[in-house]
C-alpha cells in the first residue's frame, strides 16, 4: 500500500491479518501530522507493523511493540535493518535458487490434489523447508536475518490457501496457491528517526519511557454473546508464522496442526481475556482503562471497531477518566470515507453497519 502526502509516498507491507489497519492508515497519518510537537511515538499493538512503518517514514522516533515474535521480525526489518538492497538481493537470489525437499513444514502444512485441507501446495512447502534451513545456516546478524524472514513471510502469504488465518483451511485450492514461492527484497526506506523494537507486554512498553503520541489498537473481541469467550486469539490464528520464525518444529495438535503452545487454556494477553470480573466488568476493558491511565503521553489515539464487545458508553468512560476527547472519526469500510468529526465529547453516530472508529484524546496529567 502506498500513500502520497506531505511526507512523500508512504509505503507499507504486511501479511493478511484480522487486525490489520491497512485501510485506516491514511486517517491515522492525518491525525498524527495535525498535532504540534510530536516527535516520539509508540505503536503499542503493532501486529504486522504497518502503522509503525508509516510512523517511521514520517520521521518520528518510532517504538513498535507486540507480543508476537513474527511482529518483532517485521518491525526489525522495516525500522532497524539498514544494509543496502544489493546486499539482501544477492542472498535472496541464492535462496530462490535452492532445491526444495520434504521437511517438517512439508510434512505438516503441504498438500496436493489428493490431500486433506492444507494451507500450501507441496512445491511451496518444499521450498520453504529448504529456504528456512538455509537462513539459519547463514548465521547472519539479527537485523539482517529479519529482512530475509520478512521476505519469506511475504512470499508465503502470496501463495497460501487460507482465509488469512491458520485455524482452518480452504476445502479447495485457492488460485494463488498454484503460484511458485519467490522471495523478494522487502520495500524498505531511509531510516530518519531513532527507532526501537520491543516484544512484550504493552504495560512494560509504557513504563520504559514517555512518548509524545501513542496509538493503541487492542483486541476488543466480538460483541456476539453466543460466541465462546475469546475465540480470536492472535497466537492461535497466526501460529504458523511463529513456527516459521522460531523454526523449532513444535509439537502440534488438531486438524489445522496448531502449535501445542497455542491451546485456548488461558489468554496470552489480558486484552484477549473477554470474561467479566466480580464487578461484572469486562476484564479487557478494565485493562484498557488502566493502560491509558498509566501511559505517559500527551496524546493517545485509540482504535475501535463497531463489532467489538465494548459499548461506546464504556469507551467514553475510559477516555474521559484520563483525559479529554478532542476528535472522533467514524470510517465506513465499504465506502472507505471518513465520517463526521466533532470537537466535543459526543460520539459520532453509527448507522448500525460495520465501521471503524478513531478516538483522539489529550491526557489530563501529562
Amino acid at each position: 500500500m502506498s500513500i502520497k502526502n506531505e511526507y512523500g509516498t508512504i509505503t507499507t507491507q504486511g501479511i493478511k491479518y484480522a487486525g490489520s489497519k491497512l485501510k485506516i492508515i491514511p486517517y491515522i497519518i492525518e491525525i498524527a501530522s495535525s498535532l504540534k510537537g510530536v516527535k516520539s511515538v509508540l505503536d503499542g499493538f503493532s501486529g504486522t507493523t504497518r502503522v509503525s512503518q508509516a510512523f517511521a517514514q514520517m520521521g518520528y522516533d518510532t517504538t513498535s511493540n507486540d507480543l508476537a515474535v513474527w511482529s518483532e521480525v517485521f518491525a526489525t526489518c522495516y525500522l532497524k535493518a539498514n544494509k543496502p538492497v544489493a546486499y539482501y538481493q544477492e542472498i535472496i537470489d541464492e535462496l530462490n535458487a535452492l532445491k526444495g525437499f520434504d521437511g517438517w513444514f512439508t510434512e505438516h502444512y503441504g498438500g496436493d490434489e489428493a490431500s486433506s485441507k492444507k494451507p500450501f501446495q507441496l512445491k511451496n512447502t518444499r521450498k520453504l523447508d529448504a529456504i528456512r534451513c538455509a537462513i539459519d545456516q547463514l548465521q547472519l546478524a539479527w537485523d539482517d536475518k529479519c529482512v530475509l524472514l520478512t521476505s519469506l513471510m511475504l512470499a508465503l502469504d502470496k501463495v497460501d490457501s487460507t482465509l488469512g488465518h491458520y485455524v482452518a483451511y480452504l476445502s479447495k485450492w485457492s488460485p494463488r496457491s498454484y503460484k511458485d514461492l519467490v522471495l523478494q527484497v522487502p520495500k524498505r526506506y531511509e531510516l530518519k528517526g531513532n527507532n526501537r523494537v520491543l516484544r512484550g507486554d504493552v504495560f512494560d512498553a509504557i513504563r520504559q519511557e514517555a512518548y509524545d503520541f501513542v496509538y493503541f489498537d487492542p483486541p476488543y473481541g466480538s460483541n456476539n454473546g453466543k460466541m465462546p469467550s475469546s475465540r480470536v486469539r492472535y497466537q492461535s490464528y497466526y501460529h504458523f508464522w511463529t513456527s516459521v520464525i522460531q523454526h523449532d518444529e513444535a509439537e502440534l495438535f488438531g486438524k489445522a496442526n496448531r502449535r501445542e503452545d497455542t491451546r485456548d487454556r488461558t489468554a496470552v494477553s489480558v486484552f484477549e481475556e473477554f470474561k467479566k470480573d466480580e464487578q461484572d466488568k469486562f476484564i479487557a476493558l478494565e485493562a484498557l482503562k488502566r493502560l491509558i491511565d498509566e501511559t505517559r503521553s500527551r496524546y493517545v489515539l485509540l482504535s475501535y471497531s463497531s463489532g467489538g464487545k465494548a459499548s461506546k458508553a464504556e469507551l467514553s468512560d475510559i477516555i474521559t477518566s484520563s483525559g479529554k476527547l478532542i476528535k472522533a472519526i467514524e470510517i465506513d469500510y465499504k465506502k472507505n470515507v471518513m465520517g463526521n468529526m466533532r470537537w466535543t465529547n459526543e460520539w459520532v453516530n453509527s448507522d448500525g453497519k460495520y465501521h471503524e472508529y478513531l478516538f483522539l484524546m489529550e491526557k489530563k496529567r501529562f
